[in-house]
C-alpha cells in the first residue's frame, strides 16, 4: 500500500477535506487521520469508484482490517471518516444510500480519561521553573499552562488564540482573549464557539506574559502572528507540537508521576470543577461538548475520587485479614 500523504484522492474527497478544514475548523491532526482512512479504503477496493461501493464492500473492509488487528478505537474513527465522506457527498450525487450508513465496529471499552489530582496539579503549575521564570519562553508557557487548566481548552483551541478579535488583509480570529472581561472566546469541534471564564492566575500570568510577548514578535510579521497570543521561538503562531513537548518537560522536572500533555490539564479542568460544584451541565457548557453523555464519563472519574475518599477514611471500608483469606 502506498503512502497515505502521497496518494492522490479523487476530487470528491480532497473537497470534503477541504470543506472540514474550512468551515468546520478540523485539527490538522483529524484531517490527515482521516485523509489516511480514506486512503484505506480506496486501496481495498482501487477498481471501484467510491460511489459505486456497496454496504456489503463496506463491511468486508471493516472485517479486513478487523483481522488485521486494529483496535475498536481505530476502526470506529475509519468507519466515521467514510461515513462523514458519504454523508457529507451523497447530496451532491445521484447515489441514494449511504454504504456505511448502518456498518457496526466492535465495542469500544470505555476508559475514564486521564486526570491529575488537584494536588498533582498544584505540584505542576507551581513549579518553581515555572513561576520564577522571567525568559520570555518561561512566561509564555506559564501564561500557556494556566489557560489549558483554568478554562479546560483543546490545543488547538489555544493556539489558535488571537489577542483581541481580529479581521484584517484576509484574516478573521477564530479564538481570541478578553481579558477585560475575563473569559477567552473559541471555535471549537465542528465549528461551534463558546465562551469560557478566565481564572484570575491565568489572567495575572496572561498579562505578565503579554507584556513581554512583543519581544519575540519580528516588525514583518503577517496579519495572523502578529494576532496570535502565543508566539514560537520564531515570533510565529506556536505550534502545536512546541505546547507538548515544553508540558511533557515541565511535568519530568516537576515529578508528577503521569505522562502529561494537554488534555490531561483539559480532563484536570473538567473533573475538579464537577467535584466541586457538581454541576454537568455546566461543564458541558465549558468543554463545548455537544453531548452531555461526553461529559457524564467525569462523573464516573468523581466517583472514583469519592471512592478513594471512603476507602481511606471509614473505618469498616477495609476488608480484614480473614476476609482477604475467604
Amino acid at each position: 500500500m502506498g503512502s497515505a500523504m502521497t496518494r492522490i484522492l479523487p476530487d470528491s474527497m480532497e473537497k470534503w477535506l477541504s470543506y472540514l478544514q474550512t468551515n468546520q475548523r478540523y485539527a490538522s491532526h483529524t484531517l490527515a487521520a482521516y485523509r489516511r482512512d480514506l486512503v484505506l479504503l480506496l486501496e481495498f477496493y482501487p477498481d471501484t469508484p467510491a460511489e459505486n461501493l456497496s454496504n456489503a464492500q463496506i463491511r468486508h473492509a471493516v472485517a479486513r482490517l478487523h483481522a488485521q488487528d486494529y483496535s475498536p478505537r481505530s476502526l470506529a474513527r475509519i468507519l466515521s471518516a467514510w461515513r462523514g465522506f458519504y454523508q457529507w457527498w451523497i447530496p451532491q450525487t445521484t447515489v441514494k444510500v449511504n454504504p456505511a450508513l448502518d456498518v457496526k465496529t466492535p465495542k469500544i471499552a470505555r476508559s475514564l480519561p486521564k486526570a491529575l489530582s488537584v494536588e498533582q496539579t498544584q505540584a505542576l503549575l507551581d513549579h518553581p521553573t515555572v513561576i520564577t521564570g522571567t525568559e520570555p519562553a518561561d512566561l509564555r508557557d506559564q501564561a500557556m499552562f494556566e489557560v489549558l487548566y483554568s478554562s479546560g481548552l483543546r490545543l488547538a483551541e489555544l493556539v489558535s488564540l488571537d489577542t483581541q478579535y481580529t479581521r484584517k488583509d484576509g484574516y478573521e480570529s477564530v479564538s481570541w482573549l478578553n481579558l477585560d472581561e475575563g473569559e477567552v472566546t473559541v471555535t471549537g469541534k465542528g465549528g461551534k464557539t463558546r465562551t469560557v471564564p478566565l481564572g484570575r492566575t491565568a489572567i495575572r500570568a496572561l498579562t505578565q506574559w503579554l507584556a513581554i510577548r512583543h519581544k519575540l514578535l519580528p516588525p514583518s510579521s503577517t496579519t495572523q502572528d502578529q494576532s496570535a497570543v502565543f508566539l514560537g521561538a520564531r515570533g510565529r503562531r506556536i505550534a502545536p507540537r512546541v505546547v507538548q513537548l515544553q508540558l511533557k518537560k515541565l511535568s519530568l522536572r516537576s515529578g508528577v508521576p503521569a505522562q502529561v500533555h494537554p488534555h490531561v490539564l483539559r480532563h484536570s479542568f473538567a473533573s475538579h470543577v464537577l467535584q466541586s460544584a457538581q454541576d454537568l451541565r455546566a461543564v458541558q457548557e465549558m468543554l463545548g461538548h455537544a453531548n452531555i453523555a461526553t461529559t457524564q464519563i467525569y462523573t464516573r472519574l468523581d466517583f472514583q475520587h469519592l471512592a478513594q475518599v471512603y476507602d481511606k477514611a471509614h473505618p469498616r471500608a477495609k476488608m480484614d485479614e480473614t476476609d482477604k483469606k475467604k
